[in-house]
């Protein structure tokens, strides 16, 4: 991340959001809101001192999942690029009080700038990749697992950044009573493949067979892993399955049922084991979560703003799943990772890739090859009635003023001819390239002629 802020070629745009997309491949018309740090980046080197001088530091702190706190003037992430602070003004004194401004009267660069407003840009681009990831599921959602009712009951991102040297708690895992814990149970599919989502989150195996490991290593605890099927399918996860094994990690094969309860201070797992069709109350004294991937909050609105559409499951839809798996339907926009399906590492890479390509491939091309039998409207019928712009799913019509009157006008560049305007056209004003009336009633009789000569030929 570090290479590409510093690529010359490259602009970041950090702390931005995307507000409107217009126009058509080649020619995309995005305006963008770099949000207000009341940081100057020019200015600013990272050194931290004004997060390490403010005073309101007990902020529960997002990147360590509300495990650790934070100051009002932070780093959004760890390792942010580029490494400039932002403040969070819904609670820093100033902007709610107006009073202290610590981290300006410490800064020695001067880069505190409390004036500072959010900046609207408008950008000309050619291509865009849509990267929006995934978030967890909420294991709240499914109360069965007793996230957030019971002690001890964590997700594996809370458990990873309280076993991480760098995290909240400097790598130290401790149980509710101040104990390291001394049997962890270990949950496959939180939110997948049950009631809340029926796909497969894929991702979720190894990261649990992962997590077993970290335990195994690092707290010298036995660990149970309750899984439905095991799907390790990379290159080499077969063999990391088969040493947790042999490491001493238990393996019990559920059914969808599965409750954690308290028990005395501690947690029990029940359940049925598939293997031996007996029951299981197995007792834990910590309990990870393999929670599943699902769409962004915001994937709906994502998809209206760039015309793409959703899968069934919120994703964002590819063309064709084996022969345009980055593209979509609409022109010049590719899919990059998880926001177009639950995927590990490696694939997200490969498909990051094959995005990248396809937008290379588009640019050095310089042209567009358009769908033969797009619609067009037929401006003498057309009364202006938008009935086929508020149908149309591509955005593709709109409309213009011609001879004093208002009619809809089809961009064929956008037009994929799936003649949802033709068929909504109260006026019959729509019509298709190469399925005019004339043209199906001539095919009609073709086969009405051919099917009277067959008949005398009998």
């Amino acid at each position: 991340m570090v290479s590409v802020g510093r690529h010359k070629n490259i602009t970041l745009l950090t702390y931005s959001e995307v507000e409107e997309v217009s126009g058509v491949v080649g020619n995309f018309n995005v305006k963008v809101r770099k949000k207000a740090r009341y940081v100057n980046e020019d200015l600013c080197t990272g050194c931290g001192v004004c997060v390490e001088k403010c005073p309101w530091k007990k902020i529960p702190d997002e990147f360590e999942y509300g495990l650790g706190n934070r100051s009002a003037i932070h780093f959004h992430y760890a390792q942010a690029v580029p490494k400039v602070p932002v403040i969070d003004e819904e609670n820093c004194a100033y902007f709610r009080n107006g009073k202290c401004k610590a981290c300006e009267k410490f800064c020695q660069r001067n880069a505190i700038d409390f004036t500072q407003e959010d900046e609207v840009l408008d950008l000309e681009v050619g291509v865009m990749i849509l990267a929006t990831g995934f978030q967890d599921f909420d294991p709240v959602k499914s109360p069965q697992y007793g996230y957030k009712q019971l002690n001890n009951v964590l997700t594996g991102r809370e458990f990873e950044r309280l076993i991480n040297t760098g995290g909240p708690t400097t790598g130290k895992v401790l149980c509710s009573d101040g104990e390291m814990p001394k049997r962890v149970g270990i949950i496959h599919c939180v939110g997948s493949r049950g009631d809340q989502h029926e796909y497969c989150s894929r991702a979720c195996c190894m990261y649990s067979l992962k997590l077993a490991h970290l335990v195994r290593e690092m707290l010298d605890a036995d660990v149970v892993e309750f899984y439905r099927d095991m799907r390790t399918f990379g290159k080499s996860y077969e063999s990391f399955y088969k040493k947790v094994r042999e490491d001493g990690v238990e393996f019990v094969r559920y059914r969808q049922n599965i409750q954690v309860r308290g028990i005395d201070g501690g947690l029990i797992i029940e359940t049925m084991n598939l293997m031996t069709g007996e029951k299981v109350q197995e007792p834990v004294d910590m309990v990870i979560l393999s929670a599943g991937m699902e769409p962004q909050d915001d994937q709906q609105v994502i998809a209206s703003t760039f015309g793409i559409s959703l899968s069934p499951d919120g994703f964002f839809l590819e063309k064709h799943p084996k022969l345009a798996p980055v593209d979509t339907a609409t022109e010049g926009v590719f899919l990059a990772g998880t926001c177009q399906g639950p995927k590990d590492i490696p694939d997200t890479v490969a498909q990051a890739s094959a995005a990248a390509a396809s937008a290379l491939a588009l640019m050095d091309a310089g042209s567009v090859m358009l769908e033969p039998f797009t619609a067009y409207i037929n401006a003498e019928r057309c009364s202006g009635c938008q009935i086929c712009m508020d149908t149309c799913p591509f955005h593709a019509i709109e409309l213009v003023q011609l001879n004093g009157h208002k009619v809809s006008q089809v961009n064929e560049i956008i037009c994929k001819g799936c003649g949802t305007c033709v068929a909504a056209c109260p006026s019959g004003a729509a019509v298709q390239n190469g399925f005019t009336n004339r043209q199906i009633f001539a095919e009609l009789d073709g086969i009405l002629v051919q099917n009277a000569t067959l008949e005398m030929v009998i």
